[in-house]
């Protein structure tokens, strides 16, 4: 017996310091020496060791059913070469155990720029049309371990989505 799914169509729009507002930043390119302000990226990494690297992901495109947050970090991800990517979000609302359906908005993010999580934003991605993209990631060390809440949609509402 097999249960029917649905595909949601999420359109995605290019990402904007104001149009992501509810779920982070956007932070492009500065002038060297520029004093730090509130365009600059406010981080919390205090509740660990931070980690910084590159990682490597392939053949992603553009559906998911998962989507996850971290509540003890932010989390900055942003892509190499300036291939540009797709990311899911919902805004952080620390007191549901799932995502608000309404509130997933969907982004095409730029290679020349990075986004920066607010605690608790729910997120599915990195995803993109090239055959592989290197990220650059920045988290705490063990926050895919201690700090990763994960809902499967496909699961509770036998839903998937897709990024056009």
């Amino acid at each position: 017996m097999s249960t029917a799914q649905t595909v949601q169509q999420l359109q995605a729009q290019w990402v904007t310091p104001e149009n992501f507002q509810r779920f982070g930043q956007v932070i492009f390119a500065d002038a060297d020496g520029k004093a730090f302000d509130q365009e600059d990226a406010q981080l919390n990494l205090q509740n660990g060791i931070p980690r910084f690297y590159i990682m490597r992901l392939q053949n992603k495109g553009r559906n998911f059913h998962k989507i996850t947050r971290h509540q003890q970090c932010t989390q900055c991800l942003g892509s190499l070469e300036g291939k540009d990517w797709f990311m899911a979000v919902c805004p952080p609302h620390n007191d549901l155990t799932e995502p608000a359906l309404e509130e997933i908005a969907a982004f095409r993010i730029p290679g020349n720029c990075f986004i920066k999580l607010h605690e608790g934003t729910w997120h599915a991605g990195p995803y993109f049309d090239h055959e592989f993209v290197d990220f650059y990631n920045l988290e705490l060390a063990d926050t895919n371990v201690v700090d990763h809440f994960t809902h499967d949609f496909l699961k509770s509402h036998q839903l998937k989505f897709e990024m056009v």
